[in-house]
């Protein structure tokens, strides 16, 4: 009998540290495990920073997924912020044509929608402020407009409102994004506005609420007593608060379990309706001044706080020990042995670090300039490469595979959970980290801390990379002449003189050779400069192709040229020199031009010692040289027909 193909899911979602998300996965994860799923995970932290360029970088990921590789998709949309990137993944998501599950939205009627009532709970959370506590002024912070969910509260938020003959100001209401800054930032503003007090703030979420609340207290505030405070979600940190947040219980857990029995159904055949409501809860708390509730004992409360704050302080000091390692590699090896000794820390299965083939960038030698070219802002290379893989406390690389499998190497078997990760500076992706079965990426609060520190670190290596380049170009600038491609009188003294030192200690004899181009200015007069520079080219070529790896040569300036060694015998200036007129001789015959290339040469060997100079024996060797060349006439630079 043969056996049913196991099931492969992708989840799209963004802040996957958060409470919200934090639940619904662990409902999505439960049932993988249960069930034979594999859940590949592709998320971000967009939005996080406030930094646009640093968002591109993040919301790349959505970019990798391959959907000819799934059989259906959880698209977590009310997460993700960013109304365009949204729009891109939901297009992309429509023409894989897989069955989809999206959660509180009912905008597209071909995804199936898991819905928690939004409204009528938001609903119950303002009468109650308005009907039961008497609330007249109303402050409201809201989340984006364009996100379904955050919509739905605020259409809530002005029913009740025009129901009980309240109008809504409009400086009384701020936009948010669900972040904890947003209700920092929206008491601030209401503090420097010059608006009275308002009875209560009504928060979107609990997240803004919290920071609402403890800004507030900042301010010489008290709540209840001066003002009270509402959220949504009911999230662990503002249900433990003091005072605790009244709020809306919403089965998150139950929500993420529904959506991935429902896409099993639909991967299996079967139909399902295209909506499902779960009901939520209004829960009312001292923050309001209700009664306060804990849903848990002391015991549980202080084991969970302290929980909490150990995992917190072993990530920070993960964090901590691995930036410090990081900021002293220099070199890729390093920086992927120092990765690699913290990735048991982050307790996977397996983690991947994987990088776009043009990672390091491209440094260009004719211009010594960086070049930003071939950084990768969308998307990823076609290939890649997977320099560090971590599994089951083994370590190796996987030299080159293909982004579209996005995997270097497939999970073995079902109930795997896969988390993928942006790897990025700025809005350049570098690559990207997967692990592999672990909670690391929605338990740690540092997770993204430390996804940040990788990321600095490896483009620190990039750029240290181009600098060292960058070094090489300009020295070799500095010591090699660019037209001939061999030393230029720098180099020659950089290189020569040290040798002449080590032979000034040893006695041992030298030569140099003072070559000179006959008839460059005749060349350049009659057959222009470029002529004049492909034949100054061609003799320093012969040149360098006589000394081979016995000699030193250089461009001394202009079209003089000189030839240094040691240890030199009669016989051996005698040989070069005759191969030198013997090359030139074949150049003439072969390459056919109008005139002739030549060059007088004059050499000088001796010994020398502590009191000899080098540059009186290449003077004594120029002497020579300026010998021969009188002797030579300028009729001899045109070719003989």
């Amino acid at each position: 009998m043969k056996a049913e193909k196991i099931k492969n899911i992708a989840v799209i979602v963004a802040g996957i540290d958060e409470e919200y998300q934090s639940a619904v996965i662990s409902g999505i994860n439960s049932f993988v495990k249960q069930n034979d799923i594999n859940a590949v995970y592709f998320t971000a932290f967009g939005g996080v920073l406030a930094n646009s360029r640093y968002d591109i970088g993040e919301y790349n990921i959505y970019n990798l997924v391959n959907y000819e590789k799934f059989d259906g998709v959880i698209l977590m949309n009310n997460t993700i912020c960013a109304v365009e990137e949204r729009e891109k993944i939901i297009e992309r998501v429509r023409a894989s044509g897989k069955p989809v599950i999206v959660f509180d939205c009912d905008e597209y009627p071909e995804f199936y929608n898991i819905s928690i009532d939004n409204t009528g709970a938001m609903k119950d959370i303002v009468k109650h402020i308005i009907c039961h506590h008497k609330a007249r002024t109303v402050n409201y912070i809201s989340g984006p407009l364009a996100n379904p969910e955050a919509n739905a509260r605020y259409k809530a938020f002005e029913a009740v409102m025009q129901e009980n003959g309240m109008e809504i100001d409009g400086r009384r209401v701020y936009y948010g994004e669900f972040r904890p800054v947003d209700g920092q930032k929206a008491i601030e503003e209401f503090v420097h506005s010059g608006l009275s007090l308002p009875d209560a703030f009504i928060c979107a979420n609990d997240a803004m609420a919290l920071s609402a609340v403890i800004t507030l207290e900042k301010h010489g505030y008290k709540v209840p007593q001066d003002v009270m405070v509402t959220g949504f979600d009911h999230t662990y940190n503002a249900r433990n608060y003091h005072p605790a947040i009244s709020s809306v219980k919403r089965p998150l857990f139950d929500a993420g379990r529904l959506a991935c029995e429902t896409l099993m159904k639909l991967m299996s055949g079967e139909k399902c309706e295209h909506t499902i409501a779960l009901e939520a809860e209004a829960v009312f708390y001292s923050s309001c001044g209700c009664n306060d509730c804990c849903d848990c004992s002391v015991e549980e409360y202080k084991k969970s706080s302290v929980d909490i704050i150990s995992g917190c302080r072993t990530g920070i000091s993960l964090l901590n020990r691995m930036t410090s390692l990081l900021a002293e590699t220099e070199s890729p090896d390093d920086n992927l042995n120092v990765i690699g000794q913290f990735m048991d820390e982050l307790e996977c299965e397996a983690c991947y670090l994987c990088l776009c083939s043009e990672w390091q960038g491209t440094f260009n030698s004719v211009t010594a300039q960086m070049s930003e070219d071939k950084y990768v802002d969308v998307g990823y290379t076609k290939t890649m490469s997977a320099p560090l893989i971590w599994k089951k406390g083994g370590r190796y690389s996987v030299e080159s595979y293909t982004s579209s499998e996005m995997f270097p190497e497939q999970p073995e078997g079902s109930g795997n959970i896969s988390y993928f990760l942006p790897l990025h500076f700025r809005e350049h992706s570098l690559g990207y980290y997967i692990v592999v079965n672990g909670d690391f990426p929605i338990a740690s609060m540092l997770c993204h801390s430390i996804m940040m520190s990788i990321s600095n670190s490896i483009e620190n290596i990039r750029k240290l990379l181009h600098l060292n380049n960058a070094i090489e170009e300009l020295d070799k600038l500095y010591v090699i002449d660019p037209l001939c491609d061999i030393y230029n009188r720098n180099g020659f003294i950089r290189v020569a003189d040290a040798i002449f030192r080590s032979c000034a200690v040893t006695k041992t004899n030298v030569m140099i050779s003072f070559i000179d181009m006959d008839g460059l200015k005749f060349i350049n007069d009659n057959f222009g400069h470029n002529e004049g520079d492909f034949a100054l080219r061609k003799l320093a070529g012969i040149i360098k192709e006589c000394c081979g790896a016995e000699y030193i040569c250089a461009r001394f300036g202009g079209d003089e040229f000189i030839v240094f060694g040691s240890g030199v015998k009669g016989e051996d200036v005698e040989a070069l020199e005759r191969k030198f007129e013997a090359k030139l001789a074949e150049f003439n015959n072969i390459v056919n031009k109008p005139y002739e290339l030549s060059a007088s040469i004059g050499t000088c060997v001796t010994d020398v010692d502590a009191d000899t100079r080098l540059f009186k024996l290449i003077t004594q060797a120029d002497e020579k040289m300026y010998e021969q060349k009188k002797r030579k006439k300028t009729s001899r630079y045109l070719r003989r027909s």
